[in-house]
């Protein structure tokens, strides 16, 4: 694909209002699931060295009976596997057997409470013994569909609550229910951890107690003491204090760099007394999240061989981020790239019923979200008492954002577009992804997204950090998942390399296909037609190892299960599940035979 130059940059753009978009309803509907091996239609030619496995994670059954859920993230997880091995391609799924799926599916109707939909009253319960049952404590789901996660080399599917499963990679059978509060004070843990060489895990979780709230740092040791071993060793690296406990911000990821985890506290709240008294009032949990525009977004940062926290607080304009592209350090700076948006409200967009919208109706929801655009923060490392105020601190001449210390322990932040005004003409970029497994946490070039034109990716980007510009994958009429970077075996530049990608049609029967792309060029190599129809999914999170997860969301939001200690709330009656966003993306992974 030839690359698109950058057009001369402006203060202010305003979005293009798009009219006309099509009608992608059959993308989140439910699906059959293909618990054997199917054979794939191979069109072009897939690399014979990729041999390896695809795996995808997210929400694939909507309905029980005759309730349905409201939000696309409450979907039932649908595990997903490619299998790719000497130019040949076969397909299967299985929905995971959580606790969520197997009492829904006993009672044919929703019993468990997801992000966006309240579970129905028992309808052979009489109604004092459905007005008591508001009084019990919401039971967190264990409908681990976010995405797969890798520690100690086994694989979890996970949400944001306190349960993951262990599955088998193999033939996506659903292994064990690992719950995180058996092993460390947490009520909870982000589908997106980040790995260091030596396969030390790291990830973030809330506690919530009599106090409040905390967001704590997790590490994961890299190696089992046995073979039952599963979270054993992980400990709580620090703990951070929320500006408000009661209002904690929410999260779906974090960044980190060679000696740092990077947490960025942002104007997206969680309203715990809302959360804790949602089925009191008989409101769904997503009505406990809201945006705050008047709060600063904050930086943290955290020294991750001491667990020691910095004093220095980084602070930026409101902004909300979900993706972090890359986090590394440079001559006294950290160098924090990241996909975010202006607002923090699109998490309401995401109704199964919006979703399904189609004319001026859809064409509204559309319009109505803020899009996201990859951005650079630097962050000055050695700020002491002695630090100059009120200047610029960044003299790194390869970055054009700015950072100025304003009083003691606080210095502000500017931005820096890493993109052109060309890239408003796409819909911004989601979902980004690089070559993790040799650039995490260290200077890079590339990166890859989704472009969203549409309320789902509709375009593969790779974007230039050298001079800005990118190159595109459009098809009209497919929606592409999140990319996977997949390197070549003899892999000497940063792009040599494959893209991988999950595309499906909303208007063809049977019109989903792994898309191979040349990493370097975006030129298609090839294509494995699978003879069923798939949910949509996407997002991506890679891992050193060829280990390579996405995980499906969109400018998204995931929900978090923050279950926590007992809550006393009204005529000592409440105990409740204080739970939140669920990230409820589909998540892929790309596993390369040892």
């Amino acid at each position: 694909m030839s690359p698109v130059k950058p057009k001369s940059s402006v203060k202010e753009h305003f979005p293009t209002r798009l009219r006309g978009l099509e009608t992608i309803a059959s993308l989140v509907s439910s699906a059959q699931e293909t618990p054997e091996p199917i054979s794939t239609e191979v069109q072009g030619i897939i690399p014979s060295w990729i041999n390896g496995r695809l795996l995808r994670n997210g929400p694939g059954k909507f309905e029980f009976g005759n309730t349905h859920y409201n939000h696309w993230f409450d979907g039932m997880a649908m595990l997903h596997q490619f299998k790719m091995e000497k130019g040949q391609v076969t397909y299967m799924s299985r929905f995971l057997q959580s606790d969520a799926y197997r009492k829904n599916s006993e009672k044919d109707r929703i019993v468990m409470s997801e992000f966006g939909t309240l579970a129905m009253p028992d309808p052979c319960k009489n109604f004092f013994q459905n007005f008591l049952s508001r009084f019990e404590k919401i039971e967190a789901t264990d409908n681990a569909s976010v995405g797969f996660v890798k520690y100690k080399g086994d694989y979890y599917v996970s949400t944001e609550t306190n349960f993951m499963h262990r599955v088998n990679p193999e033939n996506l059978e659903t292994v064990e229910k690992v719950d995180w509060s058996m092993f460390i004070a947490v009520n909870g843990a982000t589908a997106h951890p980040h790995y260091d060489p030596d396969g030390t895990t790291y990830n973030m979780g809330n506690s919530y107690g009599h106090k409040g709230a905390l967001y704590n740092i997790i590490r994961v040791p890299p190696e089992k003491t046995d073979t039952k071993d599963t979270l054993q060793g992980a400990k709580v690296l620090c703990s951070i204090v929320p500006a408000n406990k009661s209002h904690p911000s929410y999260y779906h990821s974090f960044a980190m760099s060679e000696n740092y985890v990077v947490f960025i506290e942002q104007p997206i709240k969680m309203d715990l007394l809302k959360i804790v008294t949602c089925r009191l009032r008989g409101k769904a949990l997503s009505e406990g999240i809201y945006w705050d525009p008047k709060q600063e977004t904050v930086f943290h940062l955290v020294d991750k061989h001491t667990g020691k926290v910095s004093p220095v607080k980084y602070h930026t304009k409101p902004i909300s981020t979900f993706h972090q592209i890359n986090a590394f350090e440079e001559d006294g700076f950290l160098m924090l790239d990241m996909c975010c948006s202006d607002d923090g409200q699109a998490i309401n967009n995401y109704l199964i019923q919006n979703l399904r919208k189609s004319g001026d109706a859809l064409d509204e929801v559309y319009n109505t979200m803020c899009r996201s655009f990859p951005r650079r923060f630097v962050l000055p490392l050695n700020v002491t008492s002695e630090t100059p105020s009120d200047q610029n601190l960044n003299t790194q001449t390869s970055s054009k954002a700015t950072c100025v210390k304003v009083c003691k322990d606080k210095v502000f932040c500017q931005h820096e577009d890493l993109h052109g005004d060309d890239l408003y003409e796409y819909g911004g970029l989601e979902f980004p992804q690089i070559n993790y497994g040799k650039y995490n946490t260290q200077p890079y070039r590339y990166f890859y997204g989704c472009g969203f034109r549409h309320l789902v990716g509709d375009s593969l980007l790779k974007m230039d950090l050298k001079d800005k510009m990118f190159k595109v994958w459009h098809q009209k009429g497919f929606y592409p998942s999140e990319p996977v970077f997949v390197p070549s075996p003899e892999a000497v530049e940063e792009d040599d390399g494959v893209i991988l990608s999950v595309v499906l049609s909303p208007t063809q029967d049977k019109g989903t296909f792994l898309l191979v792309l040349d990493a370097k060029t975006l030129e298609e190599l090839g294509r494995a037609n699978v003879p069923v129809n798939i949910p949509y999914g996407f997002h991506v999170y890679t891992e050193k190892g060829h280990t390579l997860q996405i995980h499906a969301i969109f400018i998204l939001i995931c929900y978090k299960f923050l279950c926590s200690q007992k809550t006393v709330f009204i005529v000592n009656a409440v105990t409740a599940c204080l739970s939140t966003f669920e990230n409820l993306f589909c998540f892929t992974t790309w596993i390369h035979p040892q």
